[in-house]
């Protein structure tokens, strides 16, 4: 998994509430289990129009924000089903970050998992990135994990919370794999000694 550390980028807006997993990557996309491209059914029935071609209404198929690695999303993001291939999906985009007010439990720990950091702020703050989002082009944002910073394109500074194991496993791109492999050498101990333990 890629280490989180810093990233600016252009923010991207998108004011919905309750944007589900099914809205992310939609359930026809679901027949492989790669995590690469998945990008082509990341919000799909909003992208793309019923004949394929592209909504030019909707925010990533703006010129503008295209190559947005964040997004300034509506509360309650990533609700309904489970499906890990919504993270998979923003990041075949590119997309590391995402800021909301809150986010759905299993979305919110899948995100980490995959190299995404997910951020919480209050709807005073939401609404300052969200203005700051829609400036198109301008709409630069500074994210830093260590400081746990939001920075605007204006040099303001909003601070953010995170649980300190899931800061560490992101700033050293630890995923499960990851995080037990930190223990190989105790695992290694463990299996010699299992010789001395044959009716095991």
């Amino acid at each position: 998994m890629d280490k989180f550390t810093q990233l600016t980028g252009v923010a991207a807006p998108l004011p919905i509430i309750n944007v589900d997993t099914d809205m992310i990557i939609p359930k026809d996309y679901l027949k492989t289990i790669k995590r690469t491209g998945l990008a082509e059914g990341l919000f799909a029935e909003m992208r793309l129009n019923e004949d394929g071609t592209e909504n030019p209404d909707f925010v990533l198929n703006k010129p503008a924000y295209r190559k947005a690695q964040i997004l300034v999303a509506g509360d309650n993001f990533g609700c309904g089903s489970s499906r890990e291939h919504a993270p998979w999906a923003l990041l075949d985009r590119d997309i590391r970050c995402v800021i909301s007010t809150s986010f759905a439990d299993i979305f919110y720990n899948n995100c980490f998992k995959n190299g995404i950091l997910p951020i919480v702020v209050t709807p005073e703050e939401l609404e300052k990135l969200m203005d700051d989002a829609e400036r198109g082009s301008n709409a630069v944002l500074s994210v830093d994990l260590e400081s746990q910073t939001i920075t605007g394109p204006d040099g303001g500074t909003i601070s953010f919370d995170l649980d300190a194991h899931k800061k560490h496993c992101l700033l050293n791109g630890l995923d499960d794999i990851g995080l037990t492999l930190e223990k190989v050498a105790s695992i290694d101990t463990y299996e010699t000694k299992l010789d001395e333990r044959p009716w095991v």
